[in-house]
């Protein structure tokens, strides 16, 4: 049994987004920039998958 994971890593990220390491750290502190800006605690490094997913896929998982 798979477990849905809560937040992506820059691991993640590069293999959904087919970037480079630096390029996924980029996105990521963008991302995480704006919830910030928005009120909401964030964690460096990682980022909300559902989240990321509503951005990115319009709300489906990749």
């Amino acid at each position: 049994m798979e477990i849905e994971k809560s937040y992506y890593d820059v691991y993640d990220v590069i293999k959904l987004l087919g970037v480079s390491k630096s390029k996924a750290y980029a996105v990521m502190r963008e991302m995480n920039d704006y919830l910030e800006e928005q009120g909401y605690l964030v964690i460096s490094g990682k980022i909300p998958a559902r989240y990321f997913n509503e951005k990115w896929y319009g709300g489906t998982h990749a």
